[in-house]
């Protein structure tokens, strides 16, 4: 199975969604028309930014126009669509979660952020999620995770010893962290013998200057697409063939020795 993978890496108009919706829409319209695209990722809080503050005002009711939106253009261009991460209002309080929507406009799966990050007020105004990231499309398994849960090998590993095979990253990670997040995914996709799709924003808000340097690393940990610090559509073909030639290669899965950690 191959694929072509598009990250969109856009800034986020700090607290309009209006604004962010219409900026997604052109984005995702352009890494579809004319292209070849198979699987659109965005970032993290792409609606919204981290306008944690009045999240109760501008979040997403259980994330029902942020899903629609998606599903609407999964159907309109065929393509799988890992909707970044929204503010989600449920009935208990609001998430940081991940969207999955298949080709046929079908919600497979939604992930709510397990690792809340302290240092920019999360848990103050977020729940923490209890469910895995793992979910499926054209019959392969893979995972997604937001942002700061990529500090966590932990949890990385509990995906991919279930059979993930690509790990899709939504983030807002801050530019002053830029070493961190090559050397954080990169290790992940060795350690796992997975490929990484990691799509970080560009831009700024009232407090934050972001990264972009979107990722895409193969299961060598070989960088093959990487992003500027500005917006950019970044595109290239994953073949999950090679995830299964490096773990027979290097049989790390079978060698764990679960029982001693």
């Amino acid at each position: 199975m191959s694929w072509n993978v598009s990250i969109i890496q856009m800034d986020i108009v700090f607290g309009d969604p209006e604004q962010n919706f219409l900026a997604a829409e052109n984005w995702i319209k352009a890494a579809c028309e004319g292209k070849e695209t198979d699987i659109i990722i965005l970032p993290e809080l792409w609606t919204t930014g981290y306008d944690l503050t009045r999240l109760n005002e501008i979040g997403d009711s259980h994330a029902h126009k942020a899903i629609s939106f998606f599903q609407k253009l999964a159907k309109t261009y065929q393509v799988h669509i890992i909707g970044g991460s929204v503010a989600n209002k449920k009935d208990d309080g609001i998430y940081n979660t991940l969207l999955v929507i298949n080709k046929e406009g079908q919600l497979v799966h939604t992930y709510d952020k397990l690792h809340l990050f302290q240092l920019m007020d999360e848990h103050l105004y977020l729940k923490s999620g209890s469910s895995t990231g793992l979910f499926t499309l054209d019959d392969e398994i893979l995972a997604g995770m937001i942002c700061y849960d990529i500090r966590f090998p932990e949890w990385v590993r509990t995906h991919t010893s279930k059979g993930a095979k690509v790990l899709f990253v939504s983030a807002e990670w801050p530019l002053a962290r830029l070493v961190h997040w090559k050397a954080l995914l990169i290790a992940r996709a060795i350690e796992n013998q997975c490929y990484i799709v990691a799509c970080n924003r560009s831009g700024s808000d009232p407090k934050n200057a972001f990264a972009g340097h979107s990722l895409i690393i193969d299961p060598w940990g070989e960088v093959i697409g990487e992003a500027g610090e500005k917006q950019e559509i970044l595109t290239r073909t994953i073949d999950l063939a090679k995830v299964t030639e490096v773990r027979e290669m290097i049989p790390i899965f079978t060698d764990r020795k679960p029982e001693f950690y």
